[in-house]
């Protein structure tokens, strides 16, 4: 039976309470929503209904859904009319059982108003004199504020019943310049005859998780949560640094060392109250990937790093999701979009091997100009509506670059891998599973210095560029190789103990993964690189 459901006959309250009977509950709550003859003191003759049905059914069934785990309550079920509705018919009706009558008068209480707030719904009031057109119910609702304490353990066995009209005072009030308005406006891009009051809804319906909240997801984040998208996953496991603040604008430096993900979450709360907002502080990986990334209608990778990036692509087809993905490097950006269920181009049809990390240098080793990651955010969030509201012209089987320095733009076509035919990619699906069956072994150690290191029988290697290294030299006992000799085959002996030293600490554990994987299993990264190091004196 489904918890929430449109009704084009007469609802039967009585018929729906019986199915709620649980014989474990001495709770019952219901709430019903009347037609009444009076509208903001207008006579009214009838009221009619629309909904995006498709959308608002599955909107409908996560507010009953939250409300059950939310108040412990046995069952719940939500019934809204749509069509013409006469004076005293019921247009909405919840019914809740539980075991006290505290959960179930707060359950039934968080499932009317999220439904009017929330759920895609249009009514028009017919008016003896005319009528209203139709109003969009979820703008005419103030955000309701639902609060966490406990819940009340009595063991009274009554009936509860709470009964309301269908009809609040819906009057377009404006705000004194000293208040801030009671709920978001999404008037400008409603005017578009592409998104309109459908497409508003399919945001307000969406699900989207976005993987990293720094350069590229804060252009990300900010724009999806003002269009409306209904509820937003951040997934990052980094802190603030002073060094992101150029970039990562939409942060203070007083928020340094607090978790990017909660701090993305309160801007997201204060820029767009009513956008649902779930926070991961921990780095996406094969382990927790697929959890994390389920049930979302849309992947949108902010990461730095290429290992992200490969398994956010074997992921999507694991779990049949879009993932849109971008990259930075220095003046120069690039965007691409996987579709499982278009049969396209991932990212291993044009990059059967993921590059290792380090290879091409991220932010923070290569460098970046603040409005680089920007600019490619905000194009990253523009497909993500443009995918979201199914409007025409977005990226298919093609990579788009972007060139900063001399604005720059164009497309190449990305053919899809020979070997990948039908649904799925085969490249992908061995890629997850070796991923997963690889053990997660640490390449890194700590030391407070490299004396330390030489003492416990290390090589100490720089693997640094010449220009780096002769900006911040190392102890004359450190031996310089620089990474892309050491990838390029260097004759370091196998039986060696070795530990490298790079900028950061990423380009140094990329580097011992591909030593290793010769035979070097003695090769060890210096966690957080001279950097650390340097912090560290």
């Amino acid at each position: 039976m489904s918890r929430f459901e449109f009704s084009h006959a007469t609802i039967d309250p009585t018929a729906l309470a019986r199915a709620l009977v649980d014989p474990s509950c001495g709770g019952y709550a219901s709430f019903e929503g009347w037609v009444r003859d009076l509208n903001e003191g207008r006579a009214v003759h009838r009221l009619e209904y629309e909904a995006f049905e498709e959308l608002a059914v599955r909107e409908g069934e996560r507010i009953v859904a939250e409300a059950c785990a939310r108040f412990g309550v046995r069952n719940a079920r939500c019934v809204h009319r749509i069509g013409d509705l006469p004076l005293g018919e019921i247009a909405v009706w919840v019914g809740v059982s539980a075991p006290h009558r505290d959960e179930a008068f707060r359950a039934c209480r968080y499932i009317i108003d999220e439904v009017k707030h929330r759920v895609p719904i249009w009514k028009k009031e017919h008016y003896v004199d005319g009528d209203s057109g139709w109003v969009n119910c979820e703008r005419c609702a103030t955000a309701p504020q639902h609060t966490h304490h406990d819940h009340a353990q009595g063991h009274d066995h009554h009936d509860h019943a709470h009964h309301d009209h269908a009809h609040h005072d819906h009057a377009q009030h404006q705000p004194h310049p000293s208040h801030a308005p009671v709920a978001s406006d999404y008037s400008r891009q409603t005017a578009l005859r592409e998104v309109g009051a459908a497409g508003q809804a399919r945001l307000r319906a969406s699900r989207v998780a976005v993987v990293g909240a720094g350069g590229l997801g804060v252009p990300v984040l900010q724009y999806l949560a003002g269009a409306g998208v209904g509820h937003l996953t951040v997934i990052d496991g980094d802190r603030l640094e002073a060094s992101n603040l150029h970039r990562q604008t939409w942060y203070a430096l007083a928020d340094c060392g607090q978790p990017k993900a909660a701090l993305a979450a309160a801007r997201i709360t204060a820029l767009n109250p009513e956008v649902q907002v779930t926070t991961h502080t921990e780095r996406l990986d094969a382990a927790n990937g697929a959890r994390l990334l389920a049930g979302h209608d849309l992947v949108v990778d902010c990461s730095d790093n290429f290992a992200t990036k490969f398994l956010l692509n074997d992921l999507a087809h694991e779990l049949g999701t879009r993932v849109l993905f971008a990259s930075v490097h220095q003046f120069e950006g690039q965007l691409q979009s996987v579709d499982p269920a278009r049969g396209g181009a991932c990212l291993r049809c044009l990059w059967p091997e993921a590059t290792r990390d380090g290879v091409v240098g991220n932010c923070a080793e290569a460098g970046v100009l603040g409005p680089v990651p920007g600019v490619l955010g905000s194009l990253q969030a523009l497909e993500a509506m443009k995918i979201l509201l199914d409007l025409p012209e977005r990226l298919g089987d093609e990579l788009l670059l972007v060139g900063l320095s001399d604005l720059g733009i164009s497309r190449l076509a990305a053919k899809r891998a020979a070997e990948c035919q039908g649904r799925g990619c085969a490249r992908s699906s061995s890629a997850l599973a070796a991923t997963r069956q690889r053990p997660k072994a640490s390449l890194e150690l700590d030391f407070d210095d490299l004396a330390q290191a030489v003492a416990a029988g290390y090589a100490v290697i720089d693997i640094r560029d010449p220009a780096e290294s002769a900006a911040d030299p190392l102890p004359a006992y450190a031996r310089r190789i620089p990474m892309a000799e050491l990838l390029t085959g260097s004759n370091l002996p196998a039986d060696g103990r070795y530990l490298l030293v790079c900028a950061r600490g990423q380009r140094s554990r990329s580097t011992c993964e591909a030593l290793r994987e010769r035979g070097i299993d003695e090769a060890w990264s210096l966690r957080g690189g001279a950097q650390g190091l340097a912090a560290r004196a």
